[in-house]
């Protein structure tokens, strides 16, 4: 019998480690009756469908291998010639992207948003909950041009280094903490110790070509023995640790965690107080959910919002509605709303409700250990030195291309586009494509400067020899944009793509609408709500944009069968795709905080849920009001009338 169990349970086991290989070989095999059976354009179109949802659900394949899957069975089928379908896969979007990825290449060589960063926090000072609201801001700031994982990437080895001083000072000071001192005259006291702090470093990379792990692979991270430095199989220092993430962000960052002795495991009795460990997770949470906000803000904010873009713009081609400055206008008021109503709900579940204590700007107020905080951070920003030039040229990029991108088609007013004779040839695609060429052309050391870049500052973080000995070398070079530009994404995005085109050609987007004529007695929120609850839920463990690709066109089906301005459902169920918060698998920035090791699934579950009830409440009061005149939701557009009347042909 123990025999008998013993090989029973190393069958399972290696079935486990296939399962992969049999996800992708049985459901295929599985669902190929249906094209077989009925072979019908909307038969075959739906197989595709399916069998490609099922790969980007669970991952059994690179998100990028699956989204070729049209590529393929398309034509093979006879829905698309195969000309057709290669057409789907490149869109404007995805020259959008390129020049954001510049300008994002030159933010991060120069360290602009490390001084953005630092210069916030400084602002906001070391009090626990105005420090936390620091770090959301400028977390939110930067994750409107950044992607979400970059952006926490970048912040979190800064708050980190608050928090060890925060941490080490504790232990040194103990129970001193909870009195308040003057400013002192003199901080040479200050032990060599924590002067030192950060000579100990360990470094992850985020590595986008190691597209075999999957979300599952991310959560049994907790599972690895408790030996290990906290819990999440990170070695000490020194030694390389790979969370591969595959949720449509940029491929590869590389981070910096301060380092200080651990003698064990991340848990209350390493930390001077659980009041200190309240104050690390409320940070560390805030970071990664200020991430998710910002990326809300901006139409290249996150991978969602450009799919999302794509596929309407697609779909419905003479709605002239959604640009940059509208979604911008509808957008800003709710990441503002949610910043605060999060702000509040973490301070309220980790740090109290004594916002006197917490938020107060006095310094008189202030304990020894928020003063040595506040030092840290001043270090930090005194080693970045003065502004650079290659700085002063990335920020007029980055103001120029907003401008532009706001006063393309404004709308109340005529845009800068009205100078041309020709209309509808000038997009934001040709804002950030020209301004990114550009940067591959300025040279980034001052005119008539016998400096260079890296030795008039210490703010670029990684220069080459040759741009170095080349005065003329340039803000960027290819392997700079080839470093941050998530090529998963774009063929991502055009599998998207492919799917709704096939949807439209074959006629599977009505056959859908008509099976769902059942819930035309629902008022028009309800059904946003029903579409919003529904995509938070299946985000939580399946990947943003596989989500929201797969989602779109269902909901365009069915807003156009119950006659509801498509708008009303399909952005918010964009938004709340994004809201993927709860698990450390939901999304990379959330495995990111989770690696450092302040915070356990619990805290995250409890947190999560708050901002996900938060978001979808906010979203839906965004729809219900203001959004309702910026987009007209009120009447059944004529663009959609007209789409609805070629589909039924």
């Amino acid at each position: 019998m123990r025999l008998e169990a013993a090989a029973r349970m190393d069958l399972f086991r290696k079935l486990w480690k296939a399962r992969k290989l049999i996800v992708v070989v049985f459901i295929p095999l599985s669902l190929l009756p249906l094209p077989l059976i009925h072979p019908t354009s909307e038969a075959c179109c739906a197989y595709v469908l399916m069998v490609t949802a099922v790969y980007w659900v669970s991952e059994a394949v690179p998100l990028g291998a699956a989204a070729l899957v049209p590529a393929f069975l398309y034509p093979l089928f006879g829905v698309l010639k195969s000309s057709e379908v290669a057409a789907e896969y490149c869109k404007d979007t995805t020259l959008l992207l390129m020049g954001v990825i510049c300008l994002a290449a030159s933010i991060e060589k120069w360290n602009l948003h490390k001084r953005i960063a630092l210069r916030m926090v400084m602002i906001a000072g070391a009090k626990p909950g105005m420090l936390v609201l620091g770090f959301m801001c400028c977390t939110v700031f930067l994750s409107m041009w950044l992607s979400n994982t970059s952006t926490t990437a970048m912040v979190m080895p800064i708050a980190e280094a608050v928090l060890q001083q925060l941490i080490c000072t504790g232990l040194a000071d103990n129970h001193n903490d909870s009195e308040t001192a003057e400013a002192p005259e003199d901080d040479s006291a200050v032990t060599d110790k924590e002067e030192n702090l950060d000579k100990n470093h360990l470094e992850m990379l985020y590595r986008n070509d190691s597209s075999d792990c999957t979300k599952q692979e991310l959560s049994t991270l907790s599972e690895v023995q408790t030996g290990e430095v906290n819990g999440l199989g990170l070695k000490p220092i020194s030694n390389q640790s790979f969370i591969r993430h595959t949720n449509g962000h940029l491929p590869q960052v590389s981070i910096e965690i301060p380092n200080v002795k651990r003698v064990k495991a991340r848990r209350d009795s390493q930390y001077p107080t659980k009041r200190d460990h309240m104050i690390c997770k409320c940070l560390s949470l805030s970071i990664t959910y200020a991430a998710t906000i910002g990326g809300l803000i901006t139409i290249t904010g996150t991978s969602t919002n450009l799919i999302f873009a794509e596929q309407f713009n697609t779909r419905y081609p003479d709605a002239k509605v959604i640009n940059f400055g509208t979604w911008f206008i509808f957008s800003f008021p709710i990441a503002i709303i949610m910043l605060v109503l999060t702000w509040l709900w973490l301070h309220f579940l980790f740090l109290g409700c004594n916002f006197r204590e917490t938020c107060s700007l006095s310094k008189k107020r202030k304990t020894r250990r928020e003063m040595l905080s506040e030092r840290r951070i001043h270090e930090e920003y005194a080693k970045l030195g003065s502004i650079s030039y290659p700085e002063v040229v990335t920020g007029v990029f980055f103001i120029l291309m907003t401008v532009l991108w706001f006063t393309r088609e404004p709308g109340f007013v005529p845009g800068w586009t009205s100078l041309f004779e020709k209309k509808g040839y000038r997009t934001d695609a040709t804002v950030s494509v020209l301004l990114g060429f550009l940067l591959f052309l300025i040279p980034a050391r001052r005119p008539f400067s016998s400096s260079s870049p890296s030795s008039s500052s210490s703010s670029c973080r990684d220069t080459d020899d040759d741009s170095e000995s080349d005065p003329l070398a340039p803000m960027i070079t290819w392997k700079d944009f080839q470093r941050l530009m998530p090529w998963e994404i774009v063929i991502l995005v055009g599998g998207g793509y492919a799917l709704a085109a096939g949807c439209k050609v074959s006629g599977l987007s009505v056959w859908i609408g008509r099976q769902l004529e059942p819930m035309s007695g629902l008022p028009p929120w309800a059904v946003t709500l029903l579409a919003c609850l529904l995509v938070s839920a299946v985000t939580e463990f399946a990947s943003n944009p596989a989500t929201l690709t797969v989602f779109l066109p269902i909901l365009s089906a069915l807003s156009e069968t119950l006659l509801i301005n498509p708008l009303h459902t399909l952005i918010p169920s964009t938004m709340c795709v994004s809201f993927g918060v709860m698990l450390p698998v939901g999304n990379p920035p959330n495995a990111i905080v989770f690696s450092y090791g302040h915070v356990q699934i619990s805290d995250m579950v409890k947190a999560g849920f708050g901002v996900n009830l938060i978001g979808v409440a906010v979203v839906m009061l965004a729809i219900t009001t203001w959004g309702v005149p910026l987009f007209n939701l009120t009447e059944f557009p004529a663009w959609a009338v007209a789409r609805n009347v070629t589909g039924s042909l």
